[in-house]
């Protein structure tokens, strides 16, 4: 899934309703219905998707952890109630910053949760959940896991 996704957010939502999902704390307007009230799903929302703005201006708030410019635009690493989004960015932030984050509805996709769904929390395509759940595809047993 994650290679067809590509660098993605990926976390648990419910739908409230077409059209209406709940994630993250907050309840945000999409373009997907289909799904049954209440049901549990994916939310998957890409970094460059997503806008920086003032804290106070946010649908979720966060504080900045990394800031890697990649030559084109920044990508910013925000800490939301321990969720590590990732975030790209024509315009800087910087470490330690408290920072909005704004999504319009046509960045957000809902997806049906697959049978892999929960096994390893919410996870972005930046951090070490996507990593290990990789190495666990690939057949690479995870550091720590030794059964010897």
């Amino acid at each position: 899934m994650a290679d067809f996704i590509g660098e993605s957010n990926i976390v648990d939502g419910v739908m409230k309703q077409d059209r209406v999902v709940e994630f993250s704390g907050h309840v945000f307007n999409c373009l997907d219905g289909g799904f049954e009230k209440d049901e549990k799903v994916d939310v998957v929302v890409r970094p460059e998707d997503v806008d920086v703005v003032a804290a106070e201006k946010g649908m979720l708030t966060g504080k900045v952890t990394s800031v890697t410019f990649k030559g084109v635009h920044y990508e910013i690493i925000v800490d939301i109630n321990g969720f590590l989004w990732m975030i790209q960015s024509t315009d800087i932030s910087h470490v330690g910053e408290e920072i909005g984050l704004y999504i319009e509805p046509d960045a957000i996709h809902i997806m049906k949760k697959s049978e892999y769904s929960g096994m390893f929390g919410d996870f972005s395509s930046y951090s070490d959940e996507f990593d290990e759940l990789s190495d666990v595809n690939a057949g690479v047993e995870p550091e720590g896991d030794d059964d010897d």
